[in-house]
């Protein structure tokens, strides 16, 4: 009877992409969504914490089950060169499927450990008329990592698609080449979030996480989708902070996403399980931005600390300051018409259109 309730409640969904997992026992399943590809007993979770094994089918138990809901602007996501200065609905749900000990989100992305599942339910359709009675210009899924609610986002996704908004995901990377395939088209771009250069040590250790080389699969596989793409790594001291994994990221981002690719260098401040480590020294970050354009990158940015020379944009060609920021607000944009260089005529790498919003970015009630 408590799983007939259970499959009763509007949040509850049958889940998409996986199959059954006989083999391994009655009424086993595996799940496709994420690169973990858990192999799930009846009655019991994935890894993520809310997708539920219920008598040989597979349920995401946090459709449309909203933990937040937030005006940002986009560069927040980051995403520099994509629609510039634009505004977005961001949204999210609980869960995770990283367990990551420095997680700012830490209260939603690991509530399936310590407050369980929660949220206020919100059709896809409520979703995209919030992020249009607020002024957005897009969608963006984000907070936790929108892969473990693939099924609202892909849902939201459709709908804002059909209402002219774009959308954006922040991920992790972890998605399977066969959940981007599912997401084909509805999406247009994509932050790939790396941290710790990607070190297998680092993601083992304090995010257990088995195998971050897969990361760069799935970057692939949105590349050949078409999706616009951005990449992140936060920067750990002490223990997510070697040269050469931020060298071989630079350079395997050079050679498969182009040299114009935006990276993003973030700056860690403690939180959750590693508040004992420090900030990351400016210093550590300026080192690896030097090592990133050493190996061809145009443009790399330094996140999290507001007011540095390298959260602006520099044309590749000239070196003239065409977009000048303030945190997550543009200051003064130079660029001319196509986003090219004023002083040189140089074409830049971004894509969509700029535009110029106020500073003030209202939350609305979820």
């Amino acid at each position: 009877m408590s799983g007939l309730r259970l499959l009763d409640r509007p949040h509850v969904r049958r889940a998409v992409l996986w199959v059954e997992a006989g083999d391994r026992g009655v009424g086993w399943v595996r799940c496709d969504l994420c690169h973990r590809r858990c192999y799930i007993a009846p009655g019991k979770f994935g890894a993520c914490g809310v997708r539920k094994n219920v008598d040989g089918v597979l349920y995401t138990l946090v459709y449309g089950l909203l933990s937040a809901s937030n005006i940002d602007p986009i560069e927040k996501k980051p995403l520099m060169h994509f629609h510039p200065g634009s505004r977005v609905l961001s949204i999210s749900t609980v869960g995770c499927n990283f367990y990551c000990q420095f997680c700012q989100n830490f209260e939603i992305s690991q509530s399936r450990l310590e407050k369980g599942l929660y949220g206020v339910y919100r059709t896809p359709e409520e979703v995209v008329e919030t992020a249009l009675a607020y002024g957005a210009d897009g969608v963006t899924y984000t907070y936790n990592e929108p892969t473990i609610f693939f099924e609202l986002m892909y849902d939201v996704a459709r709908e804002a698609r059909r209402r002219g908004l774009f959308n954006t995901m922040v991920t992790n990377g972890y998605m399977t080449p066969e959940a981007v395939d599912e997401l084909g088209g509805l999406m247009d771009a994509a932050t790939v979030d790396f941290k710790g250069g990607g070190d297998p040590e680092f993601y083992r250790k304090i995010m257990l996480v088995p195998d971050p080389e897969l990361i760069y699969e799935t970057a692939l596989a949105m590349r050949d989708k078409g999706w616009w793409i951005e990449v992140t790594n936060l920067v750990v001291p002490q223990v997510g902070d070697k040269p050469e994994y931020v060298r071989k990221m630079a350079r395997w981002i050079v050679e498969n996403l182009g040299p114009e690719t935006p990276f993003h260098l973030l700056r860690f401040h403690p939180d959750y399980k590693l508040m004992h480590l420090p900030h990351t020294p400016i210093e550590t970050l300026e080192k690896l931005a030097s090592i990133a354009v050493e190996e061809g990158l145009k443009h790399v940015y330094i996140g999290n600390v507001w007011g540095h020379p390298l959260e602006d944009t520099y044309c590749p060609r000239c070196g003239y300051k065409v977009v000048d920021r303030e945190g997550f607000s543009i200051a003064e944009w130079r660029l001319e018409s196509g986003f090219r260089c004023p002083r040189c005529g140089y074409r830049l790498n971004f894509k969509g259109e700029y535009r110029a919003r106020s500073f003030d970015y209202p939350t609305p009630a979820i």
